[in-house]
């Protein structure tokens, strides 16, 4: 007659049988690979790596798909225990990914969730212009370009921005992104950005400054960053253009007339470029330009808001990236003299080079 085993021994004997089945699972996520050891072509761009693109809001099961119609040979079924598993299953992030050759499903599962992807970068650099900035962004490869041929107003009607100008709307920064998204979302980031740090100047900006409004204080700043040669001196340059406007003075500052000129500037301004009228020439048209004329810097934007204690009216560039304020036009005038008349005349006296 068998013996019978106790009930004891019995719970302990499944439970046993139970943790090896686990145990075992928890090999099989981890010991033996899900990514093929060589790489197809399709799938592969870096060494070592197999390039998958993930979709944003893809739940597990989708997930599973998109791996296999990507060349890795997955079982859903699988794929969705393991995840649940290894408690990540509401945790997987979309986005661009390199998985190493020969890597496990818990290694891959573990990488979605901490969102360990390929991200890209791109720069907009204070004082760019908008064609600039345009072409940088529809220059990007990693982007998807889905604005390039829109003209700048259909571009702000699709960012819902109320204003007849794109210039000077979209924040310096570098923005991160997943390879392959809309360009429209560079857009959307950097103008967000700049609205955010608009709103916020004006709301701390001096109580006495000249400009009357957000965006013209957008349009000084603007200025005030491709005017500036050491940052030091952005709030005196600032006061300049302050007490210009104030006093009703034209603010004759080179930079909007090259603006007005266009991308076309072959960087010699000119006599006659200066007595050439259209909206953005500050030497015939008193007041702000009608739109900024670059992208303008936090630093500008904090130096339009909060001009420094002065009663500057002229600055002059000194040849070493510094400028000469002056109160009077006589200081000025000397002031130009001394470093632009004679460094000019010194320079033109010399001999020539055979």
């Amino acid at each position: 007659m068998r013996k019978k085993l106790p009930k004891g021994s019995y719970f302990k004997t499944i439970a046993l049988i139970l943790l090896a089945l686990l145990l075992l699972f928890y090999v099989n996520v981890f010991s033996f690979s899900l990514v093929p050891p060589q790489a197809q072509e399709t799938g592969q761009t870096n060494i070592g790596t197999w390039r998958i693109r993930v979709a944003p809001q893809s739940g597990v099961h989708s997930i599973a798909k998109q791996l296999q119609a990507q060349g890795i040979p997955v079982n859903p079924w699988f794929f969705q225990l393991a995840a649940r598993a290894l408690l990540v299953g509401s945790k997987l992030k979309p986005g661009t990914y390199l998985f190493p050759l020969g890597a496990s499903t818990g290694s891959v599962l573990l990488q979605m969730a901490r969102g360990d992807r390929v991200r890209e970068s791109i720069s907009i650099v204070p004082g760019m212009t908008i064609w600039q900035v345009r072409a940088a962004i529809d220059a990007n490869p990693a982007l998807e370009h889905q604005t390039k041929d829109l003209s700048n107003r259909v571009l702000l009607t699709k960012l819902n921005l109320n204003y007849d100008n794109a210039e000077g709307l979209f924040y310096p920064d570098t923005y991160v992104f997943d390879p392959g998204e809309s360009d429209l979302k560079i857009y959307q980031l950097a103008a967000g950005a700049m609205q955010k740090q608009l709103q916020l100047l004006w709301q701390q900006r001096s109580p006495q400054i000249a400009v009357l409004n957000p965006y013209a204080l957008l349009i000084l700043a603007s200025i005030i960053e491709k005017e500036t040669g050491q940052a030091a001196e952005r709030s005196l340059i600032s006061a300049v253009f302050d007490n210009r406007l104030k006093k009703g003075m034209l603010l004759q500052t080179d930079p909007t007339v090259i603006y007005g000129i266009g991308p076309t500037f072959d960087g010699n301004l000119r006599k006659s470029d200066l007595r050439r009228d259209n909206p953005y020439n500050t030497y015939m048209r008193r007041g702000l330009p009608p739109a900024p004329i670059a992208m303008p810097s936090r630093e500008a934007l904090e130096a339009a808001a909060h001009p420094a204690q002065s009663k500057a009216l002229y600055f002059v560039a000194k040849g070493d990236g510094s400028s000469h304020f002056s109160a009077s036009l006589p200081e000025h005038e000397r002031a130009v003299t001394q470093y632009q008349r004679l460094p000019a005349k010194a320079s033109s006296s010399l001999p020539s080079k055979p």
